[in-house]
């Protein structure tokens, strides 16, 4: 395929960049291509202050870097910072079936381009977003409530490294078909040659639903893979966090212009808030005839719809969902760093993360430790303890914790005695309120801890999404990973870890993970947590239980985007 001299251009800035990131994806080795800091050494001097103006001038605005869509000439919006402040940002309504069409004319230079052109022209896409990463990081922080630091982490460069996985995933794929070849058929005389030439097609207009929390950690991976095997993607984000994913659509568009390419190849569709009783516009987007590819994160109810709708209608259906993440604890020789980890663990983001430990199974007996052994009773004052003292300075806690997302969460958080009381479990650590310094408006609490009988199954079977966990008094190991691989199975779970010095007992839980088909981390006390995941070498989910069915990024992710079309002849 002839690419365009733009185009062209980003393909040798790009190729060595490709083959390395090509070369990690197969080893899983570790492969980072955007720095983590913030600091101005690594993005420059005035990075900070540039991105923090940027901000503040699409608050209370219209995003005008988006007037060129198809749109209804209303403008949408309605992000209110779960620090407090509300944006303001307006944002053009896209006229769906004159911006789906606009896409459907995109594809076919879009689609001729090649594999290797679309995969260079993605890169410089997230290549310019990372260069606004400051930018980014206050527009996720105050539309999901992520403390700076995470949200410029979370939300910029470790989503960005996601984005290029997945650019790099798609590339493999498509490389796998040649172009061309002469087919030859031994025969009794002269054999029989025929030309075969493949052409790798796309499935049609992409949907991304983008969610609250990790507006651009979550959208990213299929966003990019959709785009990078040639389909067209419309980007319809949460209602309260529109701002990061309406960043990243406007230098996508800027990017595939600059290369040749339409800008109707990537669109934004923003909602203000829903209409009660009627549709929201990720239903009607999913159900419009020429959307082929659905990329979905959020609670289980819409997703379970789109996988059971979406493929009745023949689309492909990517989702991610809710699920009980799990512990095991059966003893330890670092108690001190495993208790450190846990608190850590729970504390990050106040646990709204799809990847935080909510279930904590613990033998009644108790367990061992290199501090001696101890109770079921004795263990959660420890866990309880450490939790209380990693948040204990407040001006530190507050960028752990970030801020509480919605009012069902908040709920949650204010009221553990009552979440408790309902549940018919036991306190064995409230919530404890912190005053934000900067933002006095925010919700900001400490992780609560609930103590259950593992046979109340009904208090801990279900999602308990924000800062509140449960401790889970089973009786003994081998009953806790029954538990893990039960509840895993029915409801799914996006993480599970163990903890234990018997090998034997590390065998069981791999094998129990592998029966409930998540992925485990064993003996975490260090600064590796288990709601964190390393790009190009972590698999983020695996599609093998109810809480999702993809994975970031394996081929089954990426591989269905395209097909391949034939033609023979011949010669």
């Amino acid at each position: 395929m002839t690419a365009t001299a733009p185009a062209a251009e980003l393909l040798d800035t790009h190729r060595e960049l490709l083959e390395a990131a090509t070369h990690a994806l197969a080893t899983r080795e570790y492969f980072s291509r955007y720095p983590e800091s913030p600091s101005p050494r690594v993005y420059g001097e005035t990075a900070a202050q540039e991105g923090q103006t940027a901000f503040e001038q699409a608050q209370n605005s219209a995003f005008r870097a988006l007037a060129d869509q198809p749109g209804t000439g209303t403008e949408v919006g309605a992000e209110v910072s779960p620090y407090g402040p509300t944006l303001g940002a307006r944002y053009p309504e896209l006229d769906v079936d004159a911006g789906i069409e606009a896409a459907r004319a995109a594809i076919p230079a879009w689609r001729d381009a090649g594999a290797a052109t679309r995969a260079a022209v993605c890169v410089e896409i997230i290549d310019r977003i990372n260069a606004r990463s400051h930018e980014m990081a206050h527009a996720v922080m105050h539309t999901s409530g992520q403390p700076f630091v995470m949200s410029f982490q979370a939300g910029g460069p470790h989503a960005q490294d996601r984005a290029l996985e997945a650019v790099v995933a798609a590339l493999v794929e498509q490389k796998r078909v040649p172009e061309s070849v002469t087919w030859e058929k031994p025969t009794k005389g002269d054999p029989i040659r025929m030309q075969k030439d493949y052409r790798l097609v796309p499935r049609g207009v992409a949907l991304v639903i983008g969610c609250n929390t990790f507006p651009t950690w979550n959208a990213y991976p299929g966003l990019f893979a959709s785009l990078a095997t040639g389909n067209p993607v419309i980007v319809k984000p949460h209602p309260q966090a529109v701002l990061p994913l309406a960043l990243t659509v406007s230098i996508a568009r800027d990017v595939l212009a600059e290369a040749g390419f339409d800008r109707a190849l990537v669109q934004l569709a923003a909602e203000g808030e829903p209409v009660e009783g009627a549709d929201g516009l990720a239903k009607v987007l999913a159900c419009h005839p020429a959307v082929s590819i659905i990329d979905y994160t959020g609670g289980p109810t819409f997703g379970a719809w789109l996988e059971r709708e979406g493929a009745a209608a023949g689309k492909l259906v990517y989702t991610e969902k809710a699920g009980l993440n799990t512990v095991v604890v059966d003893s330890t020789d670092d108690l001190k760093g495993m208790l450190g980890n846990l608190a850590f663990s729970f504390s990050l983001y106040s646990g709204q993360m799809c990847t935080a430990p909510q279930n904590v199974y613990v033998p009644s007996e108790g367990i061992s430790t290199d501090e001696g052994d101890l109770s079921y009773e004795q263990f959660a004052e420890k866990l309880a303890g450490a939790i209380t003292r990693f948040n204990s300075d407040d001006a530190r806690a507050v960028e752990i914790l970030g801020a509480t997302v919605n009012p069902d969460v908040r709920s949650r958080a204010t009221d553990v005695p009552g979440l408790a009381q309902r549940l018919g479990g036991d306190v064995l650590l409230d919530s404890r309120p912190i005053t934000h310094p900067n933002y006095p408006d925010a919700v900001v609490a400490v992780p609560a801890l609930i103590g259950v009988d593992a046979g109340n199954l009904p208090a801990y079977s279900q999602e308990c999404f924000g800062p509140v966990a449960f401790l889970i008094r089973t009786d003994g190991t081998p009953a806790s990973l029954d538990l893990l691989r039960q509840t895993v199975r029915e409801h799914g779970a996006m993480t599970a870890s163990v903890y234990s010095t018997n090998e034997q007992v590390l065998e069981d839980a791999r094998d129990a993970a592998m029966d409930a088909g998540v992925a485990l981390s064993e003996n975490l006390t260090g600064q590796i947590f288990v709601n964190q995941t390393a790009a190009f070498s972590d698999f983020h989910g695996t599609g093998a239980n109810p809480a999702a069915n993809s994975a970031y990024t394996d081929a089954a992710f990426v591989a269905n985007r395209f097909r391949v079309i034939t033609s023979r002849r011949h010669v």
